[in-house]
């Protein structure tokens, strides 16, 4: 158990407040730590991922003999402690060997956790490729061909996994010339795909538009699904909760018809035509009349019957 106690000074209690739940989530930070026994591959896997997530990254330099499957308490520990939601784990055995592990926790408990078997045969790091790298804090552009992501339930979980992976921090607006890095997702069957990352160039062409070249830049990886540990149905929901204060309030009445113009409907209560405001007019006054102006009229009226008859 990790103690919380009173803030001591202005630095601890800014700590503790960037940890404590916000309306608007800092963005994810990945802890990559390796176990008692790794490869060099996966070393160098590891140390790819660190590259492609910089800044946002914790990486272990010693040993630690964590069994996740089996005991998932140390993730969790590692997790409150550096206030990091993503776990990279990297392995090495002979009944699994270069063994990549990726976990994801909600409120420092683990939510799921993937486990995949990287290909030494067709591996390629980012070193091995003489080309220009990707700059540190650069969001790569995620692509995911095949059908399989679409149609099985355990693909879409770790095409999801790795979306929240590599989603980095969130912008309003970014900047074309920042879009120069892709992240390829391949699956041919379930279980298997492949990873290939690219740079796009743009160079002059003579005309308008430039030409578009892509180089692969790397890492070149092969991965197949071993073991996964799916996420609790009700831990997944308040993980996926939307806070009442983000959701937009929806204005009644109002819509859009079929040209896209927007209508409404007002509701007005009942009117009082007697309070109606006219026109100010002389002749529409009222003024009260006396007695000689009631004998005046009538004679007015009778003058003329009275010449009639005579």
């Amino acid at each position: 158990m990790i103690r919380t106690t009173k803030p001591k000074n202005a630095r601890s209690k800014r700590a503790q407040d960037d940890r404590a739940p916000k309306l608007t989530e800092n963005a994810k930070t990945t802890l990559i730590m390796r176990g008692s026994s790794t490869s060099l591959l996966i070393q160098n896997v590891l140390t790819d991922l660190n590259s492609l997530k910089k800044p946002l990254t914790i990486k272990f330099t010693k040993k630690n003999a964590v069994h996740p499957f089996e005991d998932h308490s140390t993730f969790e520990f590692f997790s409150e402690k550096n206030d990091a939601s993503l776990l990279a784990f990297g392995t090495h055995s002979k009944k699994r060997p270069h063994n990549l592990t990726i976990a994801r926790t909600f409120d420092y408990k683990l939510l799921d956790m993937y486990e995949f078997g990287v290909e030494e045969a067709t591996y390629k790091g980012l070193e091995q490729f003489n080309t220009q790298k990707p700059t540190v804090g650069m969001k790569p552009m995620l692509l995911f061909t095949g059908d399989v992501w679409e149609r099985d339930e355990e693909m879409m979980r770790v095409r999801n996994l790795w979306m929240d992976f590599f989603r980095g921090e969130t912008v309003g607006s970014v900047d074309v010339e920042g879009l120069q890095y892709v992240l390829s997702f391949t699956a041919v069957e379930r279980g298997n795909f492949h990873i290939r990352g690219h740079m796009i160039r743009t160079k002059k062409s003579g005309q308008k538009l430039p030409r578009v070249e892509v180089e692969e830049t790397g890492p070149r990886m092969d991965c197949t699904i071993r073991r996964t540990r799916e996420p609790d149905a009700d831990m997944l929901k308040e993980a996926l909760k939307t806070p009442r204060k983000q959701i937009p309030k929806t204005k009644k009445n109002i819509g859009m018809n079929v040209i896209g113009d927007k209508i409404a409907k007002i509701h007005t209560g009942k009117q009082d035509l007697g309070k109606l405001q006219t026109r100010k007019m002389k002749g529409l006054k009222k003024r009260e009349l006396d007695e000689d102006d009631d004998a005046t009229m009538v004679d007015e009226e009778e003058a003329p019957k009275r010449a009639r008859k005579d």
